[in-house]
């Protein structure tokens, strides 16, 4: 059963738990991040209202880091509501993850760089060998290093604490890939926005692409859930779906028409919480319980 709360502040985008067994999400379109523990009352937390936040992380310090897309900063925001900002220069950061250095990395979309942020603030690029790559979601992989999806360039990258940038080019033509997750299996999964499939991709490289039901379906997120499963949302689809590492596909159809879901994570309660564009947090339970 899939239960949907709604939320105030206007396009929920990506969401995660925070070391205080909290959810706490980006507003986008309000400049805003939210907080709400399973069964009580939303809290808000007002930032610029035009700076679009958009990923957020827990961070190696105990706040939750986040990146603000339109205003070109790093965001960070303690588990009491205290903000701080870091400015970048002009270049859109999007995906955020804690890296295995102890540092946040970020992807900068509009300038082809990897970004590394240290808690207090210094930052370091690493540049990609392509242009127009649009780096997107990024991740920490089991193997020591960043993997983040490339995708106007059609490739998944990886860069090591380093620096040295690998990049391997998708199979498929125009897949566009977007989300992307360390999955327990030791290799790295990601979705393919304008293909269709769910992909993974080995520490050596090795791509295999499952096809979803719904080839118009638009995955835009992925992530591991209790199950030993990954989840999924399906934006164009009105769906979210969990593929097995053996690649056996499920999907589930969100209660409200028109959801467009985004985000997804695992929730302090272990159920799986998606971010709906409209203004509500869905719930579903892979154990089947309430």
């Amino acid at each position: 059963m899939i239960e949907e709360y709604p939320v105030a502040g206007g396009g929920p985008y990506a969401l995660t738990t925070g070391p205080d067994g909290a959810l706490w999400f980006t507003l986008v379109h309000s400049g805003q991040i939210g907080r709400l523990v399973p069964g009580g009352e939303q809290e808000t937390h007002r930032l610029d209202p035009g700076c679009g936040p958009t990923n957020i992380t827990p961070g190696p310090d105990g706040a939750l880091w986040f990146t603000e897309y339109h205003a070109h900063r790093i965001g960070r925001i303690t588990t009491g509501g205290e903000v701080t900002e870091f400015p970048l220069r002009e270049c859109g950061p999007f995906g955020i993850v804690t890296g295995p250095d102890g540092a946040l990395w970020f992807t900068m979309t509009a300038t082809d760089h990897i970004g590394r942020i240290t808690v207090g603030g210094q930052v370091t690029e690493f540049p990609l060998p392509a242009t127009g790559a649009f780096p997107s979601a990024i991740t920490a992989g089991q193997d020591g290093a960043l993997w983040f999806t490339m995708n106007q360039a059609n490739a998944i990258g990886r860069v090591d604490t380093g620096g040295a940038v690998t990049v391997h080019p998708l199979p498929t033509e125009a897949a566009a890939p977007v989300g992307i997750a360390a999955g327990p299996d030791g290799a790295v999964w990601f979705v393919e926005i304008a293909a269709g499939q769910i992909g993974r991709i080995t520490p050596d490289g090795e791509i295999t692409e499952f096809p979803l039901p719904d080839r118009a379906g638009r995955p835009h997120a992925i992530t591991p859930g209790p199950d030993g499963a990954l989840w999924f949302t399906e934006w164009g689809g009105n769906r979210v779906g969990s593929i097995t590492v053996d690649g056996v596909v499920e999907t589930h159809d969100l209660p409200t028409p028109g959801a467009e879901p985004h985000g997804i994570a695992l929730g302090p309660d272990r159920a799986m919480w998606i971010a709906l564009e409209p203004g509500a947090l869905a719930r579903i339970d892979p154990r089947g319980t309430p």
